[in-house]
This record gives C-alpha cells, structure tokens and sequence, in this order.
C-alpha cells in the first residue's frame, strides 16, 4: 500500500514539474502569408537567439491545411509589456521583411482565460 502512495506522491510531483506555476500567463498569435514556406522557416530559425532575447518563452509554427504558406505562429510571454515591445520591435520587423511576409500580418495578444 506505501508503494502505491509513493507512486501516486511521484507522479504528482512529476505532473507539477511540466506544468510550472511560472509558465507564460501571455500567447501571441501571429497569422501571416509568406512567399516561400521553406525560405520563411530558414529565417524564422534563424531568428531564434533573438526571439529570446526578446522574452519569447516558447513559440509553435502551424500551416494552413489549404494554403501552405499561410502560416500561424505563436509565442509565449510573461507579460503582456513583453509581447507588445516583441511585436513593436525592429529586428521582428526586419526579420519578417526577410523571410518574405507578404502584406500586413495579424497580430493578437490574449491571456489565459479563468475556468
């Protein structure tokens, strides 16, 4: 029977340490058409260091199922002051005129919402 609670007691413990209480409360999506997949994701790789830099904590890249240079990305933050300085900042600018985004792309900000 101990067995079993410190079996149950671990795998707590466990489930707490990939889902920490520090995590991002702030996700950017970020729906854009690009020129070239291929050439986009050299750059957006590319761009990593300095994603990081910039306060990303962790990010995801999602294609359209119909259009495989529409491309969703999303980006995680602490803050919703560090997302916004990420979108607003020049080497995100520059970086997307690069990777070949075309037209203005949509950005939005959200927090987690309360159960």
């Amino acid at each position: 029977m101990r067995s079993l609670v410190l079996i149950g007691v671990l795998a707590m413990g466990l489930a707490a340490m990939a889902c920490p209480s520090d995590a991002a409360d702030v996700r950017m999506f970020v729906r854009h058409e690009v020129t070239d997949y291929a050439a986009w994701r050299k750059v957006y790789n590319d761009f990593d260091a300095t994603r990081r830099k910039l306060g990303v904590t962790a990010q995801a890249v999602y294609r359209s199922v119909d259009n495989p240079n529409d491309v969703t990305v999303t980006h995680d933050f602490k803050s919703a002051d560090k997302a916004k300085t990420f979108a607003a900042s020049s080497e995100l600018k520059a970086a997307m005129d690069k990777a070949g985004v075309k037209g203005t792309p949509q950005i939005w900000i959200t927090t987690k919402a309360a159960k």
